[in-house]
């Protein structure tokens, strides 16, 4: 289960012609909209960054776990409130076993109310068995500020949520040709301005799948995965305004929650049950160094500081967390061995 704002009208085409190129079985999106949904206009630019979102997340969802229902929960605006609405309703409506979300803002920037509906309603979600996930951010240690005129040292709520499992991102290094594996660096592209979130919470303590770590606080994020831009996923999107039927290269923390989720859906497969509440699990998984090791890569180099520029032109630069052995506040505990990892959380140890 997907959750967004707005819509792309030609999602299911996009995913259709993604499917033919990468030789992926067909699915159908299922689009839920609880509060209706919004006529796309491609001349607001909002609208035309959630359509890339949404083009993002169904088909890497689907290219990970292509067996899995697609349910696509569309807010009618990108407003805390409708995001907040629309995913309400998936949970109360039970609509699948993971919920994906690739967005974010400063926990600063978050209503008190909503935050607290929020947690409520996650609560809700855990104790219906819903794995949840969330994108840690793409500015570093960084967010922007409410008013959006430069940037912020914060976490990024809904990821922040200690019932969420927040993803990170890496750069990673593979062989393009067979995909083997090479090395994986934290991902921070200066060029882009852009690199994981991470950080610690102002909102949650230490919550107890982090007590043996010693933070200050809820620490983010709790997995990582590729989110290199220079080494991104390509997927079709069809509403950017250049043309019908194009690839583009997408990259961001927001290639790592719906993959994250695909996973997720692939070890729900082999329990046939839900997976659930994931990050007592990871962390559990992370306690034994011989498991942690067989089940992840751990991240020991680069860091999340941020340098970017204000709405004025100035510089800001915000320094951030070094990426060290076991968990850290810029790629957690590490991107998936998925080979080794989904059965481990499917109940298959091997």
């Amino acid at each position: 289960m997907i959750v967004d704002a707005f819509q792309s009208p030609t999602i299911q085409h996009d995913l259709d012609l993604f499917d033919q190129t990468f030789e992926l079985p067909a699915a159908t999106v299922n689009i839920v909209a609880p509060d209706g949904l919004t006529p796309f206009d491609q001349d607001d630019a909002n609208q035309v960054g959630w359509a890339a979102e949404i083009t993002l997340d169904v088909e890497w969802a689907h290219a990970v776990a292509p067996g899995a229902k697609l349910t696509l929960v569309l807010a009618k605006s990108n407003d805390d409130a409708d995001i907040l609405s629309a995913t309400q309703f998936a949970v109360d409506h039970n609509l699948g076993d993971v919920i994906s979300q690739s967005f974010g803002e400063a926990e600063q920037c978050v209503d008190p109310a909503i935050e607290r509906a929020q947690h409520r309603m996650f609560t809700q979600a855990t104790l219906k068995g819903i794995t949840l996930l969330a994108s840690s951010g793409d500015q570093g240690a960084a967010q922007p500020s409410c008013d959006g005129t430069t940037f912020i040292k914060a976490a990024s709520s809904p990821a922040s949520d200690p019932l969420v499992t927040g993803v990170g991102g890496t750069l990673l290094d593979a062989d393009g040709l067979t995909g083997a594996y090479h090395s994986e660096t934290t991902w921070n592209e200066p060029e882009f301005e852009a690199g994981t979130g991470g950080g610690f919470s102002i909102n949650y303590p230490t919550p107890i799948f982090q007590k043996q770590l010693h933070l200050r606080s809820r620490g983010v994020p709790d997995v990582a995965y590729n989110a290199g831009i220079n080494t991104g996923v390509l997927a079709v999107w069809s509403t950017s305004g250049l043309g019908a039927n194009l690839l583009f290269i997408f990259g961001g923390t927001s290639a790592g929650s719906p993959q994250w989720a695909g996973l997720t859906a692939l070890a729900a497969q082999l329990r046939h049950a839900r997976v659930g509440y994931l990050n007592p699990q990871v962390y559990a998984l992370s306690l034994v160094k011989p498991i942690y090791a067989a089940l992840f890569h751990d991240i020991t180099t680069g860091d999340n500081s941020f340098v970017g520029t204000d709405a004025d032109g100035n510089p800001v630069s915000i320094t951030g967390f070094p990426a060290t052995r076991g968990w850290d506040p810029a790629t957690g505990l590490g991107t998936p061995k998925a080979n080794r990892l989904v059965p481990v959380l499917g109940g298959r140890l091997r």
